[in-house]
């Protein structure tokens, strides 16, 4: 019999859906279920002790509700913070969301780099770590912000905003000293590249958008390379951990990415 084990998506809104998207084009006959954590959202102005708690106790009654074989944890700012104890309390695969840094430095001909995320992903060490291992050569700037991703869950339901909203955000990166010579932008929360082309049309000249959502799909078909999956693509369910659930136009966003089912935790 075909293993009905899903791959289980977790984020805090649907920022995850840039991540489902490119996994689902590797995997499509994968069973999935996206969580969003709308009971707890947003991550970004939260503090690192309530997200270190919060996360790997969610991410267990899901485990033990679904059975995953693998979970994908599409958020940034919970994988900077909560991933090793995510590993460490399941006994399965974990694949987290890194800023994509490494990517790209290896891109960048300016050697100057815009890493574009929540608050507290980009106060994170992690994003230090990363730095001085792949961009040492490079001068990386840091804007966090909370309006983006406020933005890119009004365009997934449905409705549209003041671009001069865009144009306001992308300012903390370029106003900075030496902004003017960024030329590479690493969206490093993944409900940005959900906005990519606003970013593109505010931005003051063109720049490289980098984000992880390829990478991850990659490994996640790596790690489930060679598993049995149903002999036809299954309706994907997406969860939420408070009700109301889907917000008012998002039904439409989340059936095109495969979820026609909705539940409750």
């Amino acid at each position: 019999m075909a293993d009905a084990r899903p791959i289980l998506f977790f984020d805090s809104g649907v920022g995850g859906l840039s991540v489902l998207a490119p996994t689902r084009k590797l995997l499509p006959q994968a069973p999935v279920v996206y969580a969003a954590d709308n009971g707890g959202f947003p991550y970004g102005i939260k503090t690192e002790a309530e997200i270190a708690a919060r996360v790997p106790a969610l991410l267990g009654r899901l485990a033990e509700r679904y059975d995953p074989r693998l979970i994908v944890v599409a958020c940034n700012t919970a994988s900077t913070i909560a991933l090793g104890a995510v590993r460490s309390a399941l006994d399965l695969p974990v694949v987290g969301t890194v800023p994509a840094i490494k990517p790209a430095a290896a891109s960048s001909r300016t050697r100057v780099i815009g890493v574009l995320g929540t608050d507290a992903t980009v106060r994170q060490p992690y994003v230090d770590d990363l730095s001085t291992r792949f961009a040492d050569d490079c001068l990386v700037l840091r804007h966090g912000s909370a309006d983006l991703v406020e933005l890119a869950e009004a365009k997934l339901r449905g409705e549209v905003s003041d671009p001069a909203a865009f144009t306001s955000v992308l300012a903390g990166l370029f106003a900075q000293p030496g902004g003017d010579r960024i030329d590479t932008i690493v969206l490093a929360c993944t409900h940005f590249p959900l906005v990519s082309a606003e970013l593109a049309a505010a931005c003051p000249r063109p720049v490289e958008f980098v984000d992880g959502g390829p990478g991850i799909a990659r490994r996640v078909a790596y790690l489930t390379e060679g598993q049995d999956w149903p002999n036809a693509p299954v309706p994907g369910m997406a969860l939420f951990t408070a009700t109301p659930g889907p917000a008012a136009g998002l039904g439409a966003t989340l059936s095109r990415h495969g979820l026609s089912k909705v539940d409750f935790l």
